[in-house]
């Protein structure tokens, strides 16, 4: 099993990394630890005198230093979905969190900056995505998130799911700036950033029907939603919706969409995760049929007058 990173704080707001040794186990973490790198001082002059504690989400306090598990909320909640992240995945998930913070303060990225409610409400909450893809998810799937913002759910997914190969659509540019910057600094291969509305790259031959996955988070009601993103999916591909409380009334709205669009029957799967709020479901809609020549329509008529 891999081992977790955890972020020492000493009481001259030293910073230190260490790391659990493997064998640790949520939501039971043993805390032998053994220093690993960005260490600024010896291990031989810091014995740490600490204390087991049974609860991940805690802190543990130990004589002079706290130790704060890192992305533990995250590790917890993607265990729960089979989901074990490396020492090299929780990482990147740390560098994104930097990241996004930093760039926030510039450009609108989201509203949710705390360090608990990021790897919940926005890491975890993309990571429910995959209980929607084959199994196992195949090497070199090719995935497309519409509208992809500050990168939720694409990055998050291609951090856990290395093999995919990711395709980010965002027609906002400084948030299209955004998800190309952190891909080059979290060394995310096999990712392409377009900025782009859907409307218009459905149409190109590059990008009409080549997916086998298109997903959605907070885009748009689904009988939009289904018209920007089934002309993406080839024959068989699917169509994947992040949707939270009541949405029956929005299925139903949707039938004259899938009909026309090429949508098979959708499929709705209820999700969750330990931190997660409200109820979540997942809309699958596998695409039995080619997209008519004239949809998508032209740019902002999906939402303006959908195919209800």
């Amino acid at each position: 099993m891999a081992s977790r990173w955890v972020e020492v704080l000493l009481s001259g707001q030293t910073t230190i990394w260490q790391r659990l040794l493997p064998g640790a186990k949520c939501p039971r973490i043993d805390y032998n630890l053994f220093f690993a790198r960005r260490a600024n001082v010896q291990p031989a002059k810091n014995r740490l005198k600490y204390r087991h504690n049974v609860n991940c989400l805690n802190v543990v306090v130990a004589s002079d230093v706290i130790i704060k598990p890192m992305l533990e909320l995250l590790t917890c909640g993607a265990a729960a979905l089979n989901l074990i992240l490396d020492d090299r995945q929780l990482a990147q998930f740390e560098s994104y969190y930097r990241g996004l913070l930093a760039w926030n303060q510039q450009t609108n990225l989201t509203a949710i900056t705390s360090y608990e409610e990021v790897q919940t409400r926005h890491f975890l909450d993309s990571l429910t995505v995959i209980q929607a893809l084959p199994q196992p998810v195949p090497p070199g799937l090719k995935l497309l998130d519409v509208g992809a913002g500050a990168g939720f759910p694409g990055l998050p997914l291609k951090i856990a799911c290395p093999g995919i190969a990711l395709t980010l659509l965002e027609a906002t540019g400084k948030k299209a700036a955004f998800l190309a910057h952190m891909t080059a600094v979290i060394e995310l291969p096999d990712v392409v950033v377009l900025s782009e509305r859907a409307e218009e790259a459905a149409r190109s031959p590059e990008h009409r029907e080549r997916y086998d996955v298109a997903v959605s988070r907070a885009v748009a009601d689904l009988p939009a939603l289904l018209e920007l993103t089934l002309p993406f999916c080839r024959i068989g591909g699917r169509a994947i919706a992040q949707k939270k409380g009541d949405i029956q009334e929005e299925i139903r709205r949707s039938s004259r969409a899938l009909e026309v669009l090429g949508g098979g029957p959708p499929g709705v799967q209820e999700v969750s995760a330990p931190g997660l709020p409200d109820r979540r479901f997942l809309v699958v809609v596998t695409k039995i049929a080619p997209t008519p020549d004239m949809y998508p329509r032209r740019s902002g008529m999906p939402a303006k007058k959908p195919l209800i």
